[in-house]
């Protein structure tokens, strides 16, 4: 006489289906924590890669070697800048030379044009002039508007490379010093309304003078996002932004200097965690339907063997490194796993 093993009850099927949706869901949470630092750090490449925040504390270590970072503090000039034509020094980082010559400008509302001389920037060609008889303009500067850096700028002990002293912010008038004017310089500008000036009466200028003006970028807090090199800061080869750094004046948070990429997830690892023990406890509740009994080691290595295979997955090819955490713990999850199936089978 054969016997006919019974259908599982709905109460019986209730426990393993149970423990099978909270795996997925900790495999699911362990994918979404993954996926949002995958995004993070594939926008952060963008601009060197992720950074380590240092905030005001950031002072160079050889733990930070090759790492993006992000410093806050105020500049210290240690070389000031130099403007060697008109000898002009200030103990700011940057020091601007603005040009500017007299010169004939169209004026046209939609009638006849009309011609007035003012301040510019920049040779106008009065050839394109619609009336350029009488309105004629000098073809070009004798001197050219320049910037010159420090030659040594340090933020909290890092040394500031070139470039970023250069894409430094603000702006302070600098007022002249005639004595410092070299010979030839002192005997055609005189000081007028903090510039120099080329006009025999600088009130009343004429066609052609020259104004020369100085301003500085000042010393200020200021919060840079640099890869560090030793013991300076520069910008990363790496980033395919073709910038690689980031410079602003105050102190400013990640999320408004690069707004174009996603906030860093928060509390990854918390969240890992949770993973893993929700991963677990659906584990814990298969084995115990299916061995009649709990098994605290089998149930762990099978959570660290699904959530470590499918996380490796995610990050092979993004970052071999993450990919080979995940990989290592998806091997001991599988070893774990297939040692206490072989003693539960002994036992059984």
């Amino acid at each position: 006489m054969s016997s006919e093993r019974k259908p599982l009850s709905i109460r019986e099927l209730l426990m393993p289906a149970l423990g099978a949706v909270l795996l997925l869901i900790g495999v699911g949470v362990g994918s979404v924590v993954e996926k949002g630092q995958l995004d993070y750090s594939a926008q952060m490449k963008r601009h060197g890669g992720d950074v380590l925040d240092l905030g005001s504390n950031g002072r160079p270590d050889a733990g930070e070697q090759g790492f993006m970072v992000r410093v806050v503090g105020a500049l210290q000039v240690v070389e000031a800048p130099l403007d060697k034509q008109f000898n002009q020094q200030t103990d700011q980082p940057v020091l601007i030379r603005h040009v500017q010559m007299f010169q004939w400008r169209e004026l046209q509302y939609g009638g006849a044009p009309t011609y007035e001389m003012d301040w510019q920037d920049h040779p106008i060609d009065s050839s394109h002039f619609q009336r350029p008889e009488g309105h004629t303009n000098p073809d070009k500067f004798p001197l050219e508007s320049a910037q010159f850096d420090a030659g040594l700028v340090r933020l909290n002990g890092f040394v500031l490379a070139p470039a970023l002293v250069h894409a430094l912010t603000g702006s302070a008038p600098v007022t002249p010093n005639l004595r410092n004017l070299p010979s030839n310089l002192a005997a055609s500008f005189s000081l007028y309304d903090n510039s120099l000036v080329t006009s025999v009466v600088p009130s009343r200028p004429q066609l052609g003078d020259l104004r020369v003006a100085w301003e500085a970028v000042p010393v200020q807090a200021v919060t840079i996002v640099a890869k560090v090199d030793g013991n300076k800061l520069v910008p990363s080869g790496d980033a395919t932004d073709g910038v690689g750094f980031a410079v602003q004046s105050g102190e400013m948070p990640l999320s408004e200097i690069f707004s174009d990429s996603p906030l860093p997830p928060e509390y990854s690892w918390l969240k890992r965690v949770l993973a893993l023990l929700l991963a677990a406890l659906g584990a814990t509740m298969l084995v115990r339907w299916h061995y009649q009994r709990v098994d605290l080691i089998l149930a762990p290595g099978i959570a660290m063997l699904v959530i470590g295979a499918v996380d490796a997955v995610l990050w092979l090819g993004n970052d071999n490194s993450f990919a080979a955490a995940w990989a290592a713990l998806a091997v001991l999850g599988a070893a774990l796993t297939i040692w206490r199936v072989r003693a539960l089978m002994v036992v059984t």
